[in-house]
């Protein structure tokens, strides 16, 4: 009688063994064997970490085996399982691997497919067409497409975490709970005598360093002790945790009439201003998104305000960008002055104060939330509906988007609707957030997320025109990387752009984005369908380089920059200046924010700053999802590449005063892990 022998690998993750009965079914293209339980005398069964063989025999050979059934069922009480591969050995001496990496539950039975990736239309029966659409069916139950708030790209559709399916959600509690992690921060920061303090402010910028000297790193100390200088405010444009608004103009906007006897003392090239301008030597950040956003009024006792500055950049003839004029709201007047190098030392300190607080409000919620987050959720549910196990782009993109959405309703149930700690510290709290995305939204385009489109589009393409904007510069090499891999996977299973246009599955994939996640925002040109292997090969790109390193660019820097306060205000407890010659050190100190909110400051970035327990990085790829031995040489290569990139980093930083790793391969974690 033929005897099959069956290898089944529990997760190495807390309480992924089990106490269960395990049963296998193994379907072959001649039949199918009896549901067998796999269990030995000898020892504990399917605990964390382990690898069980066992042997199944059966009356005749089942030929290819092309699903696998598995089913866990309570003993005396019920323990979810997670199972990360089935192995068979045929009777042949032949190996077949059934990747899992899933969740078992209750009593209910999962049917896997061979490790080989398969695409729609080479399905060669219907008993496998059938296993797609009923796996389809299946997740698209159960998940959903909802509004976290209107005007805002869909959401999963669950309230709460814990009603999220299983196989999405964390494989470990630790590391989950960002309140927690957020309490740890204040323990660990010595800031729990400053928790309660809200109202009370700060006496000068010394005062800041009694808690700062406790928690500062080599970044945050440089940032410390260079804030107040122009090469620094200009350098964070480039380099900092919002590096993506810096902007080549070739014309002053009528809305900023800053004039050349303005800003003559800061030119150094002898050219006049419109000059400088068409020398392209001139850039700009506009905060235009955040005007007309409400402020943050949940709290009647501490007033915070917000405003929409504009910021005018020279780069000078050593390549450093400096601002050169700020202008605090964006209709000019009488009451808005224009405020320059060249006023009193406090005016500009506190116009620059004010221009660094609209970036925090621009990268926590724009940037960071809805261009890495908000994006990456969408992607994932528009891929758990529309994509089987089996599907080659699932296998690709899954490691890079799989957690994303159980981390988005973790933040949305705990840190926004339930503590309340998003609303008490920070500007865009109590509302101001959902306005501005929904602001947002009405502009943002597919296109924006592509990172060399983007680059090209806000002028900053050029290294000869700044060489210093290592965002760039390294996001450019992890981006033709990605983008690399990927054309290598796709070529794999895609031998023309008619299979790419034949293939169903991607097709709904790319569509439901389009009308579900992207729904009323058809402006956005995020495409319906997708007519080749380029467009393919982009489209994922996107995907994972917005997970990944882009993600990695905006959130891991937040603690450098912004542990020293006063260079990254959360909120402003006075409003912006209407006249010049009204600043002193009084009124700066009043501005800040006060000590209760400083300390929910310093625990937010530092707990978003941390990297996960066992992280996994750019370019691993742990799970067993491809088989294909082109696909694994192409994950060596993507190895390789992605180190070859990060000696290169290393090497450069060697020579900096201020090192940026952000980009790093080695920095960069496989997905959104926060």
């Amino acid at each position: 009688m033929p005897s099959y022998t069956v290898t089944v690998a529990t997760g190495t993750q807390g309480r992924s063994g089990t106490n269960n009965s395990i049963y296998i079914t193994l379907v072959g293209t001649r039949g199918c064997s009896q549901k067998t339980a796999l269990d030995t005398s000898l020892h504990d069964d399917f605990e964390r970490g382990s690898v069980d063989s066992y042997p199944i025999t059966v009356e005749e050979n089942l030929g290819e085996i092309v699903l696998l059934k598995l089913q866990k069922k309570a003993i005396l009480a019920n323990d979810d399982w997670f199972a990360r591969y089935v192995s068979v050995r045929t009777p042949g001496g032949d190996d077949v691997d059934f990747p899992c990496y899933r969740w078992l539950v209750d009593d209910k039975e999962v049917v896997l497919r061979d490790g080989r990736a398969q695409l729609p239309q080479d399905e060669k029966t219907g008993l496998l067409r059938q296993h797609r659409e009923e796996e389809l069916e299946m997740r698209r139950k159960a998940f959903g497409w909802t509004w976290w708030q209107p005007g805002f790209p869909m959401s999963i559709d669950a309230k709460r975490y814990r009603d999220l399916p299983r196989d999405i959600q964390f494989d470990t509690d630790k590391g989950l709970d960002f309140v927690l992690n957020y309490s740890k921060a204040i323990s660990n920061l010595f800031l729990n005598h400053l928790a309660h303090m809200f109202q009370s402010s700060w006496k000068d910028f010394a005062d800041f360093q009694k808690i700062f000297l406790r928690i500062k790193n080599n970044s945050s100390e440089y940032v410390m002790q260079h804030w107040k200088e122009d090469f620094l405010f200009g350098y964070q444009f480039l380099n900092g945790c919002n590096p993506v608004l810096i902007r080549k103009i070739g014309t002053i906007p009528p809305k900023f009439p800053v004039t050349n006897d303005m800003v003559a003392s800061s030119l150094e090239r002898g050219l006049t201003l419109d000059q400088e301008v068409k020398a392209g030597n001139i850039y700009m950040v506009d905060y235009e998104a955040l005007d007309g956003v409400k402020a943050n009024d949940t709290d009647p006792r501490a007033p915070q305000y917000m405003t929409a500055p504009i910021c005018l950049l020279y780069k000078n003839t050593e390549d450093d960008v400096l601002p050169i004029a700020i202008q605090l709201a964006q209709i000019p007047g009488e009451g808005n002055p224009i405020f320059l190098p060249s006023d009193n030392e406090y005016d500009w300190l506190l116009a620059k104060m004010w221009v660094r607080s609209s970036d925090f409000q621009h990268h926590q919620t724009v940037t960071h939330l809805l261009r890495t987050h908000l994006m990456s959720e969408m992607f994932a549910i528009a891929m758990f509906r529309q994509l089987p196990a089996v599907h080659p782009v699932f296998k690709l993109i899954v490691p890079h988007i799989r957690f994303t959405i159980a981390i988005n309703t973790k933040a949305r149930e705990e840190l926004i609707c339930e503590r309340g700690l998003f609303d008490k510290a920070n500007a865009t709290g109590g509302g101001g957030h959902v306005q501005l995305i929904q602001k947002v939204m009405k502009t943002l385009t597919f296109t924006s997320l592509c990172f060399p489109d983007e680059m090209a589009a806000r002028g900053v393409d050029s290294e000869q025109e700044l060489p210093a904007y290592f965002y760039r510069n390294d996001g450019r090499k992890v981006w033709e990387a990605t983008k690399s891999f990927v054309s290598d996977v796709i070529h794999v299973y895609y031998s023309s752009d008619e299979e790419v246009r034949g293939d169903p599955e991607i097709q709904a994939f790319v569509k439901d984005v389009h009308d579900n996640g992207m729904r009323d925002f058809h402006q956005s040109e995020f495409p319906q369908s997708l007519q080749s292997r380029k467009e393919l090969i982009q489209y994922l790109t996107i995907i994972v380089f917005t997970a990944s390193a882009q993600h990695a660019a905006v959130n891991f820097g937040q603690y450098d920059w912004y542990a020293w306060i006063p260079n990254a205000p959360s909120t402003m407890r006075k409003p912006p200046p209407d006249r010049k010659g009204s600043a002193d050190m009084s009124l700066i100190m009043a501005t800040l924010p006060d000590r209760g909110r400083s300390t929910w400051h310093l625990g937010a970035v530092w707990a978003l700053s941390q990297y996960q327990t066992n992280e996994i990085y750019l370019g691993i790829y742990p799970d067993g999802h491809f088989v294909d031995k082109k696909v694994n040489a192409s994950i060596e290569k993507f190895q390789k590449t992605l180190k070859e990139i990060g000696n290169g980093i290393q090497a450069r930083n060697r020579e900096l005063k201020c090192p940026y790793s952000y980009m790093l391969p080695d920095k960069i974690p496989n997905s959104v892990a926060i």
